[in-house]
């Protein structure tokens, strides 16, 4: 069993689940998982954990990601996106200064409602299972971030947008959420991640049946825990620190010896701040961590994953 994160340019029209499906025959290994789940229309790069580096993905899920997104002005879906079905049509399509004007006020952290079709769970229900029965239901504006927005193309009523958000951000209600600002609706009819932090869509191989990558290709491409979580502040612990962690003692943390990464990434809103990667003397990376609050010098450590044995 490999313990690696790889990148998968999901196609369009197949799920998040269906990408996993594939990679897990492809690999011929049940224990992979991904973060950040991308939209059925939606391609572009997945990251995937094999092994023990399904542990990482909620920490990788962390990082902000980037999208190239296409919506298209004037008509209202009611999955905001181009699968759903036309609430309202509008032949009053704004120019490119309104938009532009209209597209500054989605920047910074700005409160967004769940689409009623997803996979966010109201009251033990997912939204998506609600709306197959014809209701609605009540959902509360959530704060999400957006890092960056631009206009790319305007071929109207078409627009084009390159768009860098924090995790929990909906595209698709993006573009509808623009529609509602310049009075005309909008939905999404194509999306493709780019990146996710320091990861690229670039990097990334595709899991289709006829790209012809084998498990060996995958595995080439394919990052170490220590070359995933680079992103991450990390500490180096010594011989015997090392030495307890592997048989479940955390370490004291000494701040002062973390080891800072070459580019600072933001956190979504409500994250107080990066966990903290516990690297052996070799630099192999043994855990992930946060310090525990303390008044006390020398926090100690809550462990968040632990990658070695005892």
């Amino acid at each position: 069993m490999a313990d690696l994160l790889h990148l998968v340019d999901k196609p369009e029209d197949w799920t998040s689940h269906d990408a996993v499906a594939r990679m897990r025959t492809i690999l011929g290994e049940s224990r992979i998982g991904h973060a950040g789940t991308l939209d059925p229309f939606a391609s572009g790069l997945l990251l995937m954990g094999e092994g023990r580096a399904t542990g990482l993905l909620g920490t990788v899920g962390l990082l902000p990601k980037r999208y190239r997104a296409r919506a298209r002005l004037g008509v209202a879906t009611d999955t905001q996106d181009w699968t759903g079905t036309v609430l309202r049509i509008s032949e009053q399509v704004p120019d490119v200064p309104e938009i532009e004007a209209a597209l500054a006020r989605f920047r910074g952290v700005i409160r967004q409602r769940p689409p009623l079709y997803s996979a966010v769970k109201v009251g033990g229900q997912r939204l998506y299972d609600v709306a197959r029965r014809g209701r609605d239901v009540e959902r509360e504006a959530r704060a999400v971030r957006v890092y960056e927005l631009r206009l790319t193309e305007a071929s109207l009523p078409e627009i084009t947008i390159d768009v860098t958000v924090g995790r929990g951000t909906y595209i698709r209600t993006l573009a509808h959420d623009l529609g509602d600002a310049l009075g005309c609706g909008a939905h999404l009819t194509a999306l493709r991640r780019l990146g996710s932090g320091p990861f690229d869509v670039g990097q990334a191989l595709s899991c289709e049946r006829g790209a012809g990558h084998d498990a060996a290709a995958f595995r080439a491409r394919a990052l170490s825990p220590e070359q995933a979580v680079v992103f991450l502040p990390r500490l180096r612990l010594d011989f015997e620190e090392a030495a307890r962690l592997r048989h479940g003692k955390a370490p004291l943390l000494d701040l002062g010896r973390l080891e800072q990464p070459s580019t600072r990434w933001p956190l979504p809103p409500g994250e107080r701040g990066w966990p903290i990667a516990l690297a052996a003397p070799d630099g192999s990376l043994l855990a992930i961590a946060r310090p525990i609050e303390t008044q006390e010098p020398g926090s100690p450590a809550r462990l968040q994953r632990v990658l070695v044995g005892a």
